[in-house]
């Protein structure tokens, strides 16, 4: 059974000015990393309306629509833009998620990852931020959830900014367990250890600048034991890897052979708690080098059976 690997190029189309690190460039360096790979590849659908507003309001849906230019750009903050093919690309991105969702729970595959941009773990109830628009893991587990009828999903990120995001769309839902490692202090300065959500069911790992690999697998290590504990029936992943070394964006100073590690324990865990079950959608990620390079460990580990 081979694993899903979902994306399309209309997510090509979401431009930002010349130097913004969120660049087409990021996908096109993913699709080099995995072109040699055996992989069940699929176009990511368009979002049905009634997905995103499982976790954004109708007003805010409109108001992203009414923003979109005809031309050029339009800033929905200081560091997120729209372009004329930006809502379609945000909405495959949401569609991916729900569709690698749908084909894992119905036994198609074990595994998904879903490259798509723009990426979604910053964008809150009814605000865009940090190159975000629409949280699409949290619209995936919300899915995962209401229509298919789970009892539990963990979402589990390790990009190297806080899913502030994927905390605000999740904070009440005690059937989701949410986890970020990330550095601090750092954009957008939320994920203190003390932030737990509404039920106690959000885990915050902040980890200082120059930490290392080793720090991170001391954070995970426990965190994954609690995962464990919350016996999710689906684990999804924000994969960003803007934790890389040489990203420009931070300096948690993690290696390629870090991120196949956390990927590794993650799947090691969801073998032993719902079928190894594992949705990965990617985040950030700005150095295109290392990108491919923590993609493909990523995705080698993923496909492991």
């Amino acid at each position: 059974m081979a694993m899903l690997y979902l994306t399309h190029a209309e997510c090509l189309e979401h431009r930002e000015p010349d130097g913004h690190p969120e660049q087409a460039a990021r996908l096109l360096a993913v699709e080099r990393a995995l072109a040699g790979m055996a992989l069940d590849r699929r176009e990511a659908p368009l979002a049905a309306r009634d997905d995103v507003l499982r976790c954004h309001p109708e007003g805010y849906i409109a108001r992203v629509e009414r923003a979109m230019p005809a031309a050029g750009w339009a800033m929905l903050d200081g560091d997120t833009y729209l372009a004329p093919g930006s809502l379609r690309a945000a909405l495959r991105a949401v569609g991916g998620v729900c569709a690698a969702v749908d084909a894992v729970l119905a036994d198609e595959a074990r595994r998904a990852f879903v490259a798509c941009r723009p990426p979604g773990h910053h964008a809150e109830t009814a605000r865009a931020m940090g190159f975000c628009l629409f949280g699409s893991v949290a619209i995936g587990a919300k899915r995962a959830l209401d229509h298919h009828g789970l009892s539990r999903v963990a979402v589990l990120d390790f990009d190297v900014h806080h899913g502030n995001g994927t905390q605000d769309l999740l904070w009440d839902e005690p059937r989701a367990m949410f986890v970020s490692s990330h550095q601090m202090p750092l954009y957008p300065g939320s994920g203190l250890a003390s932030e737990v959500g509404a039920h106690g069911q959000i885990l915050n790992l902040p980890l200082r600048s120059g930490s290392g690999g080793g720090a991170m697998r001391a954070a995970w290590q426990p965190a994954l034991d609690r995962v464990a504990a919350f016996r999710p029936d689906l684990i999804l992943i924000s994969a960003g890897f803007d934790a890389h070394a040489d990203d420009p964006l931070a300096g948690l100073e993690w290696e390629t052979q870090d991120f196949a590690w956390l990927t590794g324990a993650i799947c090691k865990l969801a073998d032993t708690c719902c079928g190894g079950r594992v949705v990965s959608v990617l985040e950030g990620g700005y150095d295109l080098p290392a990108l491919a390079a923590s993609v493909a460990a990523h995705v080698d580990k993923l496909r492991e059976e």
